[in-house]
């Protein structure tokens, strides 16, 4: 089948181009560098002639919340609106576990608004929750530093490689749409300030960890509970220790 990668040159887009290449399919890069824009809709029609399956993970170029949620709502409009005059059977994107208990924070409102969107196309489609990636660890340790110390809230966190998160995609991108969502989740839970305290140490980085209950998380407080399913969940196999130690370059 042919299948469209939206943000398909980033971290688990170049990934979700590999596994889908390797089982026989016809994966297609489309980004900016590639000659595909979905905030402009340039490249969008004719990258999707003959698509059966789109799969965004495309990311906004800020955070900052006005321009994250004109990013999502518009370049997702634009996609499904090229999706369905192309007859795409099949809409998967990549969301985060916990949006829906954290309507306050600009990134998690605009994910909730892009699946709106989604959930009212009439395309059939699936949404993947995941947890944070490991890949992203000394950034949020970045976010919550000030001089040599990092204030982390003492809450739930369960975090996974972009391997495993690229395994679940595809398995998703490659079935019946779920019209519906999955979660899915690293194979072990931690305390978030412990998870970041082991990163920083594994990365032999000197800042200190401190726990503080009213630490935001990219601007918003956090409750136990936050970041991590609430019922069941797909878990990778990917440890953290495991990955730091080489796998992620595999």
């Amino acid at each position: 089948m042919k299948i469209v990668v939206i943000g398909g040159t980033g971290l688990i887009g170049s990934k979700l181009i590999r596994r889908f290449t390797a089982h026989g399919h016809e994966a297609v890069a489309a980004a900016p560098n590639t000659g595909v824009n979905t905030l402009t809709g340039e490249g969008l029609a004719e990258v999707l002639v003959g698509a059966d399956v789109v799969v965004d993970v495309s990311n906004s170029p800020s955070f900052e919340p006005a321009a994250v949620m004109e990013f999502f709502t518009t370049s997702t409009g634009n996609v499904l609106a090229a999706e369905a005059e192309a007859g795409v059977g099949h809409h998967v994107a990549l969301s985060i576990v916990g949006t829906e208990r954290l309507p306050d924070n600009g990134y998690f409102a605009a994910k909730i608004a892009q699946e709106q969107l989604i959930e009212k196309s009439g395309v059939p489609y699936s949404l993947v929750h995941a947890t944070q990636f490991f890949e992203f660890a000394i950034g949020i340790a970045d976010a919550a530093t000030t001089g040599r110390q990092v204030r982390i809230a003492p809450v739930k966190f369960q975090p996974m490689a972009g391997d495993d998160v690229a395994d679940a995609v595809a398995k998703v991108a490659v079935g019946t749409p779920l019209n519906g969502r999955l979660e899915i989740a690293g194979p072990e839970q931690y305390r978030m300030d412990e998870f970041i305290r082991e990163a920083l140490a594994l990365h032999n980085d000197p800042r200190e960890v401190l726990v503080d209950e009213h630490a935001t998380y990219f601007g918003s407080e956090l409750l136990d509970g936050s970041l991590v399913p609430e019922g069941d969940a797909q878990l990778g196999h990917i440890r953290y220790t495991d990955w730091a130690k080489g796998d992620q370059h595999r």
